[in-house]
C-alpha cells in the first residue's frame, strides 16, 4: 500500500482492488471522515494548472486510478491491475460491502438526471441499500451549509460524490471537518455506475479526452 505513482503531479496509490478494499473497510470503522478519490482522466486534466489544489488532493487518504489510461501513463504494465481498473472491480466490491452491511449512503450529483440514473442503478443491482439522501451540488450556486446539515442529519456512513473536478475536490476539502460520516468516495463524472445503458454515453467524447490526456502526459515527461 506504500507504492504510489505520479500522474500530472497527483500521487495515486498503486494497489490491487483487494488492498484498496481492505483499507476502505478500515476507514469505515473509524472517525473522522476519510477521503477516497477515484482519479479520472478528465479530472486530472481539469486540475492540471491548479497546483495548490493538487497538493491538497495528494493528502487524501486513498487515491485510486479510475481509468486504466492513468495507469498506462505511469508505465504500469501489470495485466491484472489494468484489468481490475478497467472492470471497476474495487467499486463493485465496495458497493457489495455497503449493501451487505446495510450502510447508509448519501449521493451528491450535479443534475436530477444523473441522480435518478444512479438511484435506479442502485435499486436494480443493490436493492435494499439505504440511500438516505440525494442532493445536487452546483458550482455556480453553492449551498454547502445546507448540504452539510442535511448529510449530518441522515446519520450517514458513506457519501458518494459523482461530481466534476474541481468541484468535487473543492467541496470535500472545504467541508471535511464539518461532515459527520465515515467515508467520502469521490467517483467523478466518468465513474458514475449506471450500467450498460449509461456506459455507452459519451464514448466518442471520452476517446478524444483520453487522446488529449496521452499528449499531455508525453509533454509532461519531456519537461
Amino acid at each position: 500500500m506504500d507504492s504510489k505513482i505520479s500522474v500530472l503531479d497527483i500521487d495515486i496509490d498503486n494497489c490491487s482492488a483487494k488492498e484498496a478494499m481492505k483499507k476502505t473497510m478500515e476507514y469505515m470503522g473509524t472517525e473522522p471522515v476519510n477521503i477516497v478519490e477515484m482519479a479520472t482522466v478528465g479530472g486530472l486534466m481539469q486540475m492540471d494548472s491548479m497546483q495548490q489544489l493538487k497538493e491538497d488532493i495528494c493528502r487524501f487518504d486513498l487515491i485510486l486510478a479510475g481509468d486504466k489510461t492513468i495507469l498506462e501513463a505511469a508505465d504500469i504494465t501489470d495485466r491484472k491491475h489494468l484489468q481490475e481498473t478497467e472492470g471497476r472491480v474495487f467499486l463493485k466490491m465496495f458497493m457489495r460491502y455497503l449493501h451487505k452491511n446495510h450502510k447508509r449512503i448519501y449521493l451528491l450529483v450535479e443534475s436530477e438526471a444523473e441522480g435518478q440514473a444512479i438511484f435506479d442503478y442502485l435499486q436494480k443491482n443493490y436493492y435494499g441499500l439505504q440511500v438516505v439522501g440525494l442532493a445536487k451540488v452546483s458550482a455556480s450556486n453553492r449551498a454547502d451549509d445546507m448540504l452539510v446539515n442535511d448529510i449530518n442529519g441522515g446519520e450517514v456512513d458513506c457519501i458518494l460524490a459523482a461530481l466534476a473536478s474541481p468541484l468535487q475536490e473543492e467541496f470535500i476539502l472545504k467541508n471535511k471537518s464539518l461532515l459527520d460520516a465515515r467515508l467520502w468516495l469521490g467517483l467523478g463524472k466518468e465513474n458514475i455506475p449506471v450500467g450498460k445503458n449509461g456506459a455507452g454515453q459519451g464514448r466518442i467524447a471520452q476517446f478524444f479526452v483520453r487522446h488529449i490526456f496521452k499528449k499531455e502526459i508525453e509533454k509532461s515527461k519531456r519537461r
